[in-house]
């Protein structure tokens, strides 16, 4: 079993629910609270031993890189003003340990993943989706490398019950044995017909994969919505490795969705010790 040390994050995107916002800024660049999705994503990884950020990114997205670069006006502004640069340390990427690459078309996730294929290399790697907030302690990906230390390797994603009207919204696992929190996956479909899910367990962004999967991907099939699904892929590697669901200890907010990116703001800023006082007592004034 190889270390975990790679992590690909598909940001390529478009963000077109967000419309008019991600007209110019990238949709993993909106902030929840104080901090854009993104940095979240990161901030993961890195609990989770992550030592390579690979960010698969497309036109208009150069407002990720920039953020985890130095700012150099920035900072000689603020240390001249007397202020504290600690707020920006998760902003910088030690030398090397950040790649990108540019997706030219929007051809699917699995897509995304598979033009990672030269910096992952032979290693197994994570994937983190973004807009997939997962709220933790520890975080989901930590969690995920702790079961795939224990398990002995292999593939794990990330699982999530989901009311059996929205199954046809994700993938969807075919269970196995279940262990505590790790559950066998027998098997896996994108997006099934209503009334034809295996299971109410759903693949939720958070992925831990062996690199034979992009031999699957180089084939470039596509799938549901005429998209290369990286479902499917991850689905042809069923009986040849290892391959298990791990159901998240935490909260899952669907920040690719405009409600559940309110919900999520609105439930960390309740947290904090600088705001949440405030926030907790506008919003009982407009709950009435």
């Amino acid at each position: 079993m190889k270390r975990l040390r790679k992590a690909v994050f598909p940001v390529g995107g478009l963000g077109t629910r967000f419309l008019p916002a991600t007209k110019a800024l990238p949709k993993e660049m909106l902030p929840v609270v104080d901090r854009p999705l993104i940095q979240y994503a990161v901030d993961e990884a890195r609990e989770a031993g992550i030592e390579q950020m690979i960010f698969v990114t497309g036109r208009g997205k150069s407002a990720i890189e920039d953020h985890f670069d130095i700012a150099y006006e920035l900072e000689t502004t603020m240390v001249s003003r007397g202020k504290s640069l600690a707020m920006l340390d998760a902003t910088r990427m030690t030398p090397g340990s950040a790649a990108y690459v540019r997706q030219q078309e929007p051809m699917g996730l699995g897509h995304a993943v598979w033009c990672a294929r030269d910096i992952v290399g032979d290693e197994p790697f994570a994937v983190l989706l973004a807009d997939d907030f997962m709220v933790g302690r520890p975080g989901c990906l930590k969690q995920m490398v702790d079961a795939y230390e224990r398990i002995g390797g292999g593939n794990i994603i990330c699982a999530q019950e989901v009311p059996a009207d929205r199954t046809h919204m994700y993938g969807v696992i075919t269970p196995g044995a279940r262990d505590g929190a790790v559950t066998e996956v027998r098997g896996l479909v994108e997006k099934p017909a209503a009334g034809t899910a295996p299971s109410n367990l759903a693949v939720i962004g958070r992925y831990i994969l062996q690199p034979e999967v992009m031999d699957v991907l180089s084939r470039q099939e596509s799938g549901a919505g005429g998209e290369i699904q990286l479902t499917d892929a991850m689905a042809t590697m069923i009986g040849r490795q290892p391959f298990h669901g791990l159901t998240f200890d935490g909260v899952r907010y669907d920040c690719g969705d405009k409600a559940g990116y309110i919900q999520a703001n609105l439930a960390l800023a309740l947290e904090r010790e600088d705001i949440g006082a405030d926030v907790r007592a506008f919003a009982k004034t407009m709950l009435g």
